[in-house]
């Protein structure tokens, strides 16, 4: 397959705007890792006219997908951890054209793990973490117990990931695997769910309670990107926090997450008169 594709990187790697070409060929039939394709072409560019460019090609060899990915949304992509299988390809790939060392950089900063990405890490894994468990809780409560486990399965990922990120480490697809050398507890309880023989009330019962007690314990930590945000202005409307350049990550998590956080005392409600003496708005600091 590189043969067929070296003139179509060799080509992108001509442009001075190119950073890195890399490519990611399955490993097995139907590889999710390269989306089912025979192989994957990233190319990594400092042009940020079109942050994601996407074409697909066939040959006798088989077929490929070649992402054009701008730096920036490659950066975003790697704090907000919504494209996980980049960094497989970052680490998986053969580099084909690293100008001034690019790829090679980016992985080591990967390694390291920068500790102001560790912060906005956290709490978006956090907020994602706080919104599955409370609506698995709701379904639990109303006896639905298949939509909660569901979402107790996805609030437990979320879980795994904070776990592997305070150690300060970069959550591979295959987190289980490090989660189960980090933090066997949590292991465990993802066994629990998924293995027990027990009654499923009983066992998302059992899961309500220990979650509740890991995410005690991580809110403070969890909570420190958006408080130390937060505390540069005294008071914030909840459109301002939805605009911030940094909060705009959270997403849909943002307003049920500064709940979460109003709830556990991090953050206070402050009363703003309107136009309409029988109404104010909410506003909102760091206590």
């Amino acid at each position: 397959m590189e043969q067929v594709l070296r003139s179509i990187y060799q080509e992108r790697a001509s442009d001075p705007t190119t950073l890195g070409v890399l490519l990611v060929e399955k490993r097995e039939e139907e590889d999710p890792n390269t989306d089912t394709f025979d192989a994957i072409l990233l190319i990594i560019t400092a042009d940020e006219t079109t942050p994601i460019y996407t074409k697909h090609y066939m040959s006798d060899a088989g077929n490929a997908a070649m992402h054009v990915i701008s730096d920036s949304q490659l950066k975003k992509w790697l704090v907000v951890g919504s494209k996980r299988k980049v960094v497989e390809w970052l680490f998986n790939g053969t580099v084909y054209f690293d100008r001034n060392e690019y790829v090679e950089n980016m992985k080591r900063e990967l390694i390291e793990y920068p500790y102001y990405g560790q912060k906005i890490k956290m709490g978006l894994e956090l907020s994602r973490l706080v919104r599955a468990y409370i609506e698995g809780k709701t379904f639990y409560e109303k006896e639905n117990y298949l939509d909660a486990y569901n979402h107790v399965v996805n609030s437990l990922h979320h879980l795994a990931r904070l776990a592997v990120i305070e150690k300060g480490l970069f959550p591979e697809v295959k987190v289980w695997n490090q989660v189960k050398r980090i933090d066997p507890a949590i292991y465990k309880l993802y066994e629990e769910l998924i293995m027990s023989e027990e009654p499923l009330k009983q066992r998302l019962e059992l899961l309500f309670l220990a979650s509740e007690f890991f995410i005690y314990n991580r809110t403070a930590d969890g909570a420190q990107h958006i408080l130390e945000v937060m505390v540069t202005q005294e008071l914030w409307e909840i459109q301002e926090l939805h605009e911030h350049e940094e909060l705009k990550l959270y997403s849909v998590e943002l307003e049920v997450f500064i709940e979460f956080l109003i709830k556990k005392g991090f953050i206070g409600v402050v009363e703003s008169p309107s136009k309409n003496s029988l109404i104010y708005h909410r506003m909102y600091k760091v206590i």
